[in-house]
């Protein structure tokens, strides 16, 4: 096999080559999130509402995707740094089984519980239309799930062999095709029906099954390193699956906590004030373009450590997870200034009332004071998952959200009032880089320094 450039190309380098564009489909992905919102919002506050209380289950969507793709890239581009390409293929046919299983899970979930899950956050005295257009929305977006997890299969396979350029190109596609549908299908625009809050879950599905069919299409041409073998889709290994697991539940997991803290904080926030559920919309959908570039270096970085670590190869290990954590930070940073200095406008993107922009400005500065610290937190929980220890990950995750964000978010919410409830981010996030760098020595001591 001719040397893959994980292993051999300066670290430094390689690291700007495998994440930009990652970085760069992320920011689309990003773009075309905020876009449906600010859609969205023209319609009414009760649509932004809406779409804010299903977000939990799109998090948790992504969180199977992902967890099965993180775990399939981790194994996938270890087996080509230990120079076995049969077990990479192998990797890769049961990663596509475990995507087909996830999606059925929220196949079932879209056809018959969509209303129960909406009616647990919506109260008798809040806006009957809320309830309305979250059924709607999310109904579509989980029923057509299939999209997303194709979008991500295919985006890991690009990931863990180093042609991240084809992630951007098809991702891109899709995000582009979400947008350009999205006015058309909300307002009912070229003689389409007005469908409103449906019409951007419909907008948003036709770009992930567009981008998940060209990224399987494009890997079955341009992918040579991996040869999915369909006729061999039934051979399958209760090994393979058990190690895809182990790696990628912990993903899962954390991911999955994720979208609990946004249902759980959404229930909080309801009792003061659908507003109140709207600014934590607006901010989730606006921290993306913060975190989504981080998350964009990991997928980078992820096969350069898996595949080094495959390789036994210490110092481009330890280089790669420094010259990480400095571009992550210099991310988030920026992040920060720009929701200190600029709150107002952030908010205006969503049409925010009087009364969402007296909540939100002070709501937006003290939440963005997490971004000092998250970008490190951040990088080190998916260098545990490239180095094959991903329920480090989950520890840190529950931690933060479960064990620290909620619980002050709550006590704060009863005892101070909503303008204290947003120091929980802070605070939590303070605790998880504590706790992230603590278990990122250890596992440096016990793994890393002994290759």
């Amino acid at each position: 096999m001719q040397e893959n450039k994980m292993g051999v190309m300066p670290v430094g380098k390689l690291l700007i080559t495998m994440s930009l564009p990652m970085m760069a489909s992320m920011l689309v992905q990003a773009l075309y999130n905020v876009v449906d919102s600010v859609f969205v919002s023209r319609v009414s506050e009760a649509a932004f509402t809406a779409v804010s209380l299903a977000f939990p289950i799109q998090t948790l969507i992504i969180a199977f995707a992902n967890g099965v793709g993180v775990g399939m890239n981790a194994l996938l581009s270890r087996a080509l740094g230990e120079k076995r390409p049969d077990e990479a293929n192998r990797v890769a046919r049961h990663g596509l089984i475990l995507m087909a299983a996830s999606f059925l899970v929220f196949l079932i979930f879209g056809l018959f519980l969509t209303r129960p899950f909406m009616r647990t956050q919506v109260t008798a005295d809040t806006d009957p239309q809320i309830l309305e257009y979250g059924v709607q929305y999310l109904s579509i977006v989980s029923v057509f799930s299939f999209g997303i997890f194709g979008q991500i299969y295919a985006e890991r396979l690009f990931q863990s062999t180093g042609k991240t350029v084809w992630s951007m190109v098809t991702q891109g596609v899709g995000a582009v095709i979400n947008i350009i549908l999205d006015p058309i299908m909300i307002f009912g625009l070229l003689s389409f029906p007005r469908m409103e809050a449906a019409g951007a879950a419909v907008a948003t599905v036709i770009g992930q099954i567009t981008a998940a069919i060209l990224g399987i299409v494009l890997n079955f041409f341009v992918n040579r390193e991996i040869k999915l073998e369909l006729r061999r889709l039934l051979e399958l290994e209760g090994r393979v699956f058990r190690q895809m697991l182990l790696i990628g539940i912990p993903t899962t997991v954390m991911q999955a906590i994720g979208s609990l803290m946004s249902y759980v904080m959404n229930r909080i926030l309801m009792a003061f004030s659908s507003t109140a559920a709207a600014v934590f919309g607006a901010y989730f959908k606006i921290q993306s373009f913060v975190c989504m570039p981080v998350f964009g270096l990991n997928a980078g970085m992820v096969p350069i450590i898996a595949y080094n670590y495959g390789a036994r190869s210490r110092e481009r290990i330890t280089q790669c997870i420094k010259l990480s954590v400095i571009f992550a930070e210099a991310i988030t940073t920026v992040g920060f200034l720009v929701f200190q200095l600029f709150p107002q406008a952030l908010l205006r993107f969503f049409d925010a009332s009087p009364y969402m922009l007296e909540l939100g400005v002070p709501a937006l500065r003290i939440i963005s004071i997490h971004f000092l610290l998250c970008g490190a937190c951040i990088v080190i929980g998916s260098v545990f998952q490239a180095l094959g220890n991903g329920l480090y990950s989950a520890i840190v995750s529950f931690l933060r959200q479960v064990v620290v964000l909620l619980p002050v978010a709550y006590i704060f919410s009863k005892t101070i009032g909503l303008s204290a409830v947003w120091w929980c981010f802070p605070i939590a996030e303070a605790v998880s880089l504590a706790t992230s760098l603590f278990l990122l020595a250890r596992i440096h001591k016990n793994v890393v320094s002994k290759l």
